[in-house]
């Protein structure tokens, strides 16, 4: 009898094992029952546990529990309780039984199995950070290979699941050796899922912990394949290498010979050629040898300071045709150039194309979504997001304003401006206090500047106000209007409603056109002490021209200031003048940037290919060129410092800001 009730204990122990789902079962000395008090009682809770009757087998093993707490079996009938928990998943319940365990019997041989058991209940339940906590507190020397294993496998599952990765390795390396056979495959594939979520850096931190060969070369393995992944080819190249003659027999080493051969397949270009797609015939032709002239200039620039350079410029002309674009990218890629400027306008194809065949492509194009082709499409240009988020943040962040008013074109370019203008306000923290439109094609726009000061609607007589002195413009704006003689002057009426002019600073996102008949009509219905502001469209001579004293301090983002004090933009300005004579304009400008990015980039001679170029590109930061200072997003978006500028008298000055 007492043989059997043994078997059947140890049977029970071992049917929670299985359940707890971790690791290997480990093996308990069965429990000497012989002679045990109440065993009579004992083997009628096991008979129930056998036929699944989890209820009364509960039932049967509290009265054990009750009647003879001191039985040297006790502990395992209240394991055997927390089994049947866990079996019908009522983990917590189960947690409580081992609670119980630990506090009554802590000198149980059941103990280390209890507390493995607690950290079960609080993964089932997704409580991590949790079970982590209590992980802590077992003393590896305190238990059991099987537990220690159990412990550590149940540690990095759960750091798994919270994404620490590098974390949830380590915990994995810890048990690596002490397990054989399926278990240490289990670990190794456990290892694989926390190495898939690993950076590059972290996976190789991880590899210097290892010391086990046979893992040391298999994680060698991973970290090849992980810089592969990242086109980082020059790392993967080195690791692979160093993996295959290390470990010449290993069973990925043929693979990693092959991967090898097939990057330096990809690395072959022409690290002296640069690529240039732009329209030189055509109705674009006049922005296309613009763009050619600051890119010859870059070159000139790049090959005085780094006479031991030979790289050259290879020149197509797209006619400003996408499918000649695209042609140009194709034939361009079998003369295996490092990257590609351009094109101008007609970019989509050639984007297209070049990512197709994996050619760094920065586009001079204000296309939206050009970037979005691909990881090899880059884009230097002034877009509607660049002007905004400089605008927004001179305006708020160095003039502190606040609240704005937006009158625009009911059509693509304002509808454009002016939600960006209002999402970049509300995202900064200021408000937008007024909003009204008008028709392109009107010249009055009395109706939406009243809509905007309260004056649109027929005021009662009893609440009109007597008529006040106008409030004086503030000494910036006074400076200014002084400047110029002709004033526009409204007829004074008397009890007139005054304007409500609530709010700092006014964008109007349009032409110089509309602008010189728009800026009188605000100061006609008393919008005054307040700043204006436009796009980069408002840097036009016409603007101050013809607005006059109304255009005084307006204020506007650009790309690139001609007039600029910088060194930089100076220098250029000067040797374009003395090479093509004229002063160069925004297109010329952001071509020589770009030119100069891509030669100082392609430089290096350590990039052996052309993802390389791609990596540096989007990790450039902070380039300082004459359209201001240039990085890339991770979208290849260039993010640029832009000018402020601002009128003043007959000319535009540049603002310092932050």
């Amino acid at each position: 009898m007492a043989p059997k009730t043994t078997c059947r204990i140890f049977s029970v122990v071992i049917f929670f094992l299985l359940i707890s789902a971790c690791a290997r079962k480990p093996i308990f000395a069965p429990v000497p029952i012989e002679g045990a008090p109440g065993e009579k009682l004992f083997q009628l809770a096991e008979m129930e546990f056998q036929a699944r009757e989890y209820k009364r087998a509960v039932e049967l093993y509290q009265d054990y529990l009750n009647l003879y707490p001191n039985s040297p079996i006790a502990p395992s009938a209240l394991l055997k309780i927390s089994t049947i928990y866990m079996a019908q998943r009522e983990y917590d319940n189960a947690r409580d039984i081992c609670l119980q365990m630990l506090e009554t019997y802590p000198e149980s041989q059941f103990v280390p199995e209890a507390r493995i058991t607690i950290l079960t209940t609080y993964y089932h339940e997704g409580a991590y950070n949790i079970l982590l906590e209590h992980a802590d507190g077992i003393d590896d020397n305190s238990i059991p290979r099987t537990i220690l294993i159990r412990k550590y496998t149940l540690t990095g599952d759960a750091l798994l699941a919270l994404g620490s990765f590098p974390e949830s390795g380590r915990a994995y390396l810890k048990i690596y050796e002490k397990t054989d056979g399926d278990e240490q495959k289990k670990i190794i594939q456990k290892l694989d899922t926390a190495a898939s979520g690993m950076t590059s850096d972290e996976l190789a931190a991880t590899l210097s912990l290892i010391e086990n060969h046979f893992l040391k070369g298999h994680f060698k393995y991973l970290l090849g394949l992980k810089y592969a992944k990242n086109e980082n080819y020059e790392n993967a190249v080195q690791i692979l290498a160093d993996f295959a003659e290390e470990f010449p027999n290993h069973e990925n080493a043929e693979e990693a010979r092959l991967l090898i051969n097939n990057f330096s397949e990809m690395s072959e270009y022409d690290r002296t050629a640069i690529g240039c797609i732009l329209p030189l015939s055509g109705r674009y032709e006049t922005f296309g040898k613009r763009a050619l002239k600051g890119i010859e200039l870059a070159l000139m620039k790049f090959s005085a300071e780094n006479p031991e350079s030979e790289i050259k410029l290879v020149i197509k002309d797209s006619g400003g045709e996408p499918d000649k674009a695209a042609l140009a990218v194709s034939e361009l890629a079998d003369k295996k150039v490092a990257a590609i400027i351009g094109p101008i306008i007609t970019a989509e194809t050639a984007a297209m194309e070049a990512q197709a065949r994996q050619i760094p492509i920065i586009t001079l194009t204000q296309k939206e979504g050009i970037t979005d082709t691909g990881d090899y499409v880059f884009r230097n240009f002034l877009t509607p997001e660049m002007q905004m988020q400089t605008m927004i943040s001179f305006a708020m962040g160095n003039l502190g304003l606040k609240k704005f008013a937006i009158l625009y074109p009911n059509e693509k370019y304002g509808l454009k401006f002016m939600n960006l203008f209002w999402d970049k306000v509300l995202s900064s923290g200021g408000e937008v206090v007024g909003v009204e439109s008008y028709d392109s094609t009107q010249a009055d726009f009395a109706s939406p500047i009243k809509k905007l000061v309260g004056l649109y609607y027929k005021v009662p007589e009893e609440l009109k106000i007597p008529d006040e002195t106008m409030q004086q413009p503030d000494l910036f704006m006074s400076e200014a209007l002084i400047l110029n003689e002709e004033t526009f002057e409204k007829p004074k009426e008397s009890k007139e409603p005054e304007a409500i002019v609530d709010f700092d600073a006014i964008f109007i996102p349009d032409g110089p056109e509309k602008a010189v008949l728009i800026l009188p009509q605000l100061t006609y219905h008393d919008v005054i002490d307040v700043y204006l502001l436009g796009t980069n469209l408002w840097h036009s001579d016409k603007l101050i021209r013809e607005a006059r004293q109304h255009a005084q301090g307006s204020i506007l983002p650009e790309i690139f200031f001609s007039e600029s004090k910088n060194r930089i933009v100076m220098e250029f300005v000067k040797n374009f003048q003395e090479t093509y004579g004229g002063k160069p304009e925004f297109i010329e400008a952001l071509a020589f940037d770009t030119a100069l990015i891509l030669l100082q980039t392609i430089n290096n001679k350590e990039l052996h290919f052309r993802a390389s170029i791609k990596n540096r590109l989007l990790n450039m930061e902070d380039f300082t060129g004459v359209t201001g200072q240039t990085s890339f997003n991770l979208n290849g978006e260039a993010d640029k410092k832009l000018f402020m500028l601002q009128i003043y008298g007959q000319k535009f000055t540049e603002l310092e800001y932050w």
